[in-house]
């Protein structure tokens, strides 16, 4: 899987993106154009510790969710129509020109992040390596990208 970190993908999804239009239709999913771009920003902050998501889990559950875990960075595509965890799903609309001009601002930040070393740990998944975070907010971009024909 590609990473964020690497300039070359890091430009590939920033140029994806300025392909979007307003009337950008999807390809599958409830998602207009502008939700998915609202959207998209939630992980990238989550990573970065500018969000928090409130997950209450046992022991248990934890114990799942890193079983699934490398499903987040490895080199098998997000299949169409996955559900969304509740706190990323976005229902309300948004403005297209703000939130693209938003999303692409969070990935210049997260891209600009490839050194740094103490990353804050997913509530669910636990710790991720540099190499993980970028790949998997490149796998969810593309994802996104590629549900709306970019």
């Amino acid at each position: 899987m590609k990473s964020l970190f690497e300039t070359d993908a890091h430009q590939e999804i920033l140029n994806r993106i300025n392909n979007l239009t307003d009337k950008t239709e999807p390809q599958w999913g409830i998602m207009n154009v502008g939700q998915m771009l609202k959207h998209c920003q939630g992980p990238l902050e989550v990573s970065m510790g500018k969000k928090e998501l409130h997950a209450n889990l046992g022991f248990m559950k934890k114990m799942i969710f890193k079983l699934f875990k490398s499903s987040l960075y490895n080199d098998r595509l997000y299949k169409p129509g996955i559900p969304t965890a509740p706190e990323y799903v976005v229902r309300t609309e948004h403005d297209f020109n703000t939130e693209k001009t938003n999303l692409k601002t969070v990935i210049d930040e997260f891209n600009s992040l490839k050194n740094k070393t103490d990353w804050t740990e997913h509530p669910l998944f636990g710790n991720f390596t540099p190499e993980q975070w970028g790949k998997a907010q490149y796998k969810h971009l593309d994802h996104h990208l590629r549900q709306f024909g970019v």
